[in-house]
């Protein structure tokens, strides 16, 4: 089960994913940081979901997606994560 400051971290972050929503896709316009926390969110979300209801989440997929956001936008998100 997780605990109640993971799933208050991971309720904010679904919600932002909801927020954000407007700003996915490679053809929007939108502010390029805005886009960048998007995509984040969103690649997040699922594991965020999961952690809400209290289930187990695999630290390496998420890290992949993102990986996936990285190559996106030429970051390097997943790195800070990779031990």
């Amino acid at each position: 089960m997780s605990s109640p400051e993971a799933r208050l971290f991971a309720h904010a972050l679904y919600e932002i994913r909801v927020l954000l929503a407007g700003y996915l896709g490679s053809a929007n316009a939108g502010d390029p940081a805005v886009r960048r926390a998007a995509h984040l969110a969103y690649a997040l979300h699922d594991e965020a979901f999961a952690v809400m209801e209290g289930r187990s989440v695999s630290i390496d997929k998420a890290v992949d997606k993102l990986a996936i956001v990285d190559a996106m936008f030429g970051e390097r998100y997943a790195d800070r994560f990779r031990g």
